[in-house]
């Protein structure tokens, strides 16, 4: 005898309480959290249980008795459908205030530490428009907003957008982003209708069969536009016909590249990426921080890390280099250095900067950028944080008086941690993108060392995601 589901539980006139983790919000019944996405703290709504876990409620809401004077109306059409820009029901100003919370709550309820007053976040000047880069996926899986739509057509089915959230093998056409400049949409819809034209396959992600995959475009503060083109297997008349199509339509492209990739996973890092047309990199620039000096130039490669919202990098530069307060005769370490940005930015206010990443090529670009920028005190290495930073590393390249971090969103390794306490400069500048990992590190360096500052960054408006800059003093 089969046994009877039981059915979920569905409460009504529900009011939210606050803005949670993964761009959902928070609501409690009966001691019970529920988290719901698509709604505002002070909704009044209707929830339907969805899941049920052993300490929370997964729902979604069925109806909305209240609107919250937090709310605005999204401004995309796609908002509740595609897994982007979260929280573009929320006002701005509401975004910042949640931001922040987010950052206090982490650092005061993981970190369990002294806090110095927190700054208030710094808001992004462009609220919209503000990547530099964008990774779109080819699929025969299209989702459909209309069922109809389908008719006898398969191929109506083929989209180039973004993963459903929690599907993986699910993709929304997009018709318009706002996330990117253009000409990011209009490259993206010439190339599906051309595609479509031409009866190009699409990816199936199931069957890891079709030929299209995936479509990247990167742009910069400056204009300059590289588009990457990721196919399954290597067809040279095809390809060329649509890279040419690609190249007259967009003469303004200043990088187009290509990519056959003829494994299961998406990563391109690992494969050769061949220039069809132009650069094979496009030149960003940053203002230098101090003003009297040239701009700073970053060659951006198909693979190198950059900074999402090049805006705001900048003010996240700053802040780091206001809190590292170099008079110019300091030895600094910048770990996890990526392409070396930071490093950069800062070598001319320091007597020397060492930069180490575990990722080979990204130390290939620092090396590159410093080349480029005639900065000749900075040096970097390649490899695990955890092995290279040791005592004979130290002894060699000198005692840091400021160690700059900038880890992953799953924080520094405990074993680095360790490390820096026994290396014990002066100072520490802690850049996160995640507060509740910073919030755990922080903890572990408390006994040596003091928050003084705290400086939230908004770096990517609409979502739940903040940047935490920390400075700490040795003791």
């Amino acid at each position: 005898m089969s046994r009877v589901k039981k059915r979920l539980p569905l409460f009504e006139n529900v009011e939210v309480l606050d803005a949670g983790s993964e761009g959902k919000a928070i609501a409690r019944v009966d001691e019970m959290v529920i988290f719901v996405p698509y709604v505002a703290p002070g909704d009044i709504i209707d929830i339907q249980v969805v899941r049920k876990r052993k300490s929370y409620y997964e729902g979604k809401a069925v109806n909305i008795h209240k609107y919250s004077a937090k709310r605005e109306s999204p401004f995309c059409e796609h908002f509740g459908t595609c897994g982007g820009c979260k929280w573009q029901h929320l006002k701005y100003e509401a975004q910042l205030l949640f931001k922040q919370k987010l950052v206090e709550d982490n650092l005061r309820r993981i970190g369990k530490i002294e806090l110095p007053e927190i700054n208030a976040i710094l808001p992004s000047e462009k609220q919209k428009y503000y990547r530099n880069k964008l990774e779109y996926t080819f699929s025969n899986r299209g989702w459909l907003t209309d069922i109809n739509s389908l008719g006898e057509n398969p191929s109506a089915r083929n989209a180039l957008g973004f993963h459903i959230p929690g599907m993986f093998d699910r993709v929304i056409n997009i018709d318009h982003c706002y996330l990117q400049e253009e000409p990011s949409n209009r490259i993206r819809i010439a190339v599906r209708n051309y595609a479509l034209k031409h009866e190009l396959e699409f990816y199936d992600v199931k069957k890891w069969t079709g030929f299209l995959r995936n479509l990247l475009i990167r742009t910069t503060s400056t204009g300059e536009v590289m588009v990457i083109v990721v196919f399954r297997f290597d067809d040279q008349p095809v390809i060329q016909g649509l890279l040419d199509f690609i190249d007259k339509q967009f003469p303004e492209i200043d990088s187009l590249m290509y990519v056959i990739n003829e494994k299961k996973n998406d990563v391109i890092s690992d494969l050769d990426i061949l220039l069809f047309k132009g650069r094979d990199h496009i030149i960003e620039n940053m203002p230098s921080y101090n003003r009297e000096e040239k701009d700073l130039k970053f060659k951006i490669g198909p693979v190198s890390f950059f900074q999402t919202n090049s805006y705001q990098a900048v003010k996240l530069y700053q802040t780091a280099l206001d809190y590292a307060d170099l008079k110019g005769d300091e030895i600094v370490y910048d770990l996890y250095t990526g392409t070396g940005t930071i490093a950069n930015y800062i070598a001319s206010m320091a007597k020397k900067v060492v930069g180490i990443e575990y990722i080979p090529a990204a130390i290939e670009d620092a090396l590159e950028n410093s080349k480029f920028n005639n900065i000749s005190n900075s040096s970097f290495f390649a490899g695990d944080i955890v092995k290279v930073l040791d005592d004979q590393f130290v002894e060699e390249n000198g005692k840091p008086d400021v160690i700059i971090t900038d880890p992953p969103r799953a924080g520094m390794h405990e074993k680095v941690v360790q490390q820096i306490l026994k290396i014990s400069p002066q100072k520490v500048v802690y850049i996160s993108c995640n507060p509740a990992t910073q919030a755990r590190d922080l903890s572990l360096m408390d006994m040596d060392y003091r928050v003084i500052k705290v400086q939230p960054v908004d770096m990517f408006p609409h979502t739940q995601h903040v940047e935490n800059v920390v400075l700490l003093h040795h003791r």
